[in-house]
């Protein structure tokens, strides 16, 4: 069978749950809605470590984080690693394509793509007046070179006066063409016209948004501006003392204090999803027009979600749903995939790292022995398969450090720096609203996550565990210095000596 074009659609801090295929109360998402209607829908799919780094080495490399060494979030370490994904596709005949974000460094790494059209927004380690020139992204970003030559050299993406993490929010001060989301789908779509009719291609559209700057162009804002807006979540057993202490300053991560400006930062977050979901229209179309649609495989996720304001938080790397929990979508025609079930809902539970493997599988591509991560192909027909009974996640972020054992129906947590243990039967409670840990009937079930928690953390270099208890306030680096494999275990290419 003729190899398929294959197309990842990947976002930026895109919650799983502001979809409007999901029924999200407020958020309006046709397009990404019509993948979803020939697609199938992984409504269990999450970030292991969830920050824009961490997690795409995940993508790229199909490994966990303890092998691609990236728990938390550290720029300026150089990504040097023997498979990525398409590195593997393009040894095997596709033409390879990334148009818009690729965080890795050095900026120009091109992880195995024959071509890199890079728009990163705005990275704070590439903008000092230090950073070498060729790691400044006033060279490197072909975004920022193409707004300068369309609107001067002063242009910028700040221009809005709003910070890259802020919840602070306005319409885009230009004209809608210039937007970064309007960019990477040009580009894209340029693709289309300039590939090789005679092979397959693989083409990455990776956007920036919904990832602050909350910068939508107006009509989006209109939108939202006037609708009753669902609150955010909060929970019966969190409080606000942080938020009281932070919640002034406008790049907090507690979001803001201000119920205003809560608002205003939905409107903005909402905004940006339905802009972008426009805008993977017209790649749709471009598409259709091409006559590429029908023999195409379409991958749709993100790199983390958004907390927006539930629980007191902003931003992600936090162990709860708002910030850990992603949107994923298979999207193809049956007669490409075999067995292929479209619309459909899996409820394994699925992650980043899935991806490379999932599209080597699709190319028809042998699949490293490195990767970690599991084909969701068996998945894409009518089965109640699983690819993971459970799935390890963690993220180094100073007193919020975490790690958190989630499964198709709950969540056991440990605060790494404190102690604390927080544990949510998400079946009933996916809004994590009530902690169950001093519950008397989940007691063996907590033991039960915890268990399986210290087995994965048994000899980690941190000193998380003696094998038998959890032990706090060990120093949590956002970086291994090396990857980590347990003792007992076997690995293809590595050897752990005792």
């Amino acid at each position: 069978m003729k190899q398929p074009n294959i197309i990842l659609i990947m976002t930026d801090q895109l919650r799983g749950d502001c979809l409007g295929y999901l029924g999200h109360p407020d958020v309006k998402t046709p397009y990404l809605d019509t993948l979803a209607g020939r697609g199938v829908v992984f409504d269990r799919a999450y970030s292991a470590c969830p920050s824009c780094i961490a997690a795409r080495a995940g993508l790229h490399t199909g490994m966990s984080p303890e092998h691609h060494q990236r728990v938390g979030y550290m720029d300026n370490v150089r990504w040097e690693y023997p498979h990525t994904l398409a590195g593997e596709l393009s040894k095997a005949g596709y033409y390879t394509q990334c148009v818009g974000k690729m965080h890795v460094h050095p900026l120009r790494n091109y992880l195995g793509f024959h071509n890199v059209e890079l728009h990163d927004g705005y990275l704070h380690s590439a903008r000092y007046e230090d950073v070498p020139y060729h790691e400044s992204q006033f060279v490197a970003d072909d975004y920022f070179y193409w707004l300068k030559q369309n609107l001067g050299v002063s242009a910028d993406v700040t221009d809005t006066g709003l910070e890259c993490n802020s919840f602070l929010s306005r319409p885009w001060i230009y004209e809608e063409k210039y937007h970064p989301t309007n960019w990477v789908t040009d580009r894209s779509i340029d693709f289309l016209r300039r590939r090789d009719p005679d092979k397959p291609f693989f083409l990455m559209a990776s956007y920036l948004r919904p990832h602050p700057p909350f910068d939508a162009p107006q009509w989006y804002f209109d939108l939202y501006k006037d609708k009753a807006l669902t609150p955010p979540h909060i929970g019966d057993w969190e409080d606000d003392v942080y938020l009281k202490q932070n919640g002034y300053a406008f790049d907090a991560k507690s979001g803001p204090y201000d119920p205003e400006l809560i608002r205003q930062a939905q409107i903005g977050y909402y905004a940006c999803i339905t802009h972008l979901d426009h805008q993977i229209g017209r790649l749709i179309q471009a598409l259709v027009e091409h006559r590429l649609y029908d023999n195409s495989v379409i991958l749709f996720t993100s790199d983390h979600g958004e907390e927006l304001c539930d629980h007191h938080m902003f931003r992600k790397s936090r162990p709860y749903e708002g910030s850990c929990r992603i949107p994923m979508i298979i999207s193809a025609n049956p007669n490409v995939l075999e067995g292929f079930a479209p619309h459909s809902i899996c409820h394994s539970v699925t992650e980043l790292m899935d991806v490379m493997p999932t599209i080597l599988d699709i190319a028809g591509v042998s699949i490293p022995k490195n990767v970690d991560g599991k084909s969701l192909v068996p998945l894409t027909g009518k089965t109640d398969e699983t690819v993971r009974e459970w799935l390890h996640g963690e993220h180094s972020y100073g007193d919020f450090s975490n790690h958190w054992i989630v499964t198709e129906k709950d969540k056991y947590i440990w605060h790494t720096a404190t102690g604390r243990e927080q544990y949510f039967c998400l079946d009933k409670d996916p809004n994590e609203l009530h902690d169950e840990i001093d519950n008397e009937s989940c007691q063996e079930r907590i033991h039960a996550l915890r268990t399986i928690l210290i087995r994965e953390l048994h000899g980690r270099p941190e000193g998380f565990t003696d094998g038998t208890s959890l032990i706090a306030g060990r120093p949590y680096p956002e970086y291994l210095e090396k990857p980590f494999y347990r003792q007992n275990t076997t690995h293809p290419e590595t050897v752990v000596k005792k």
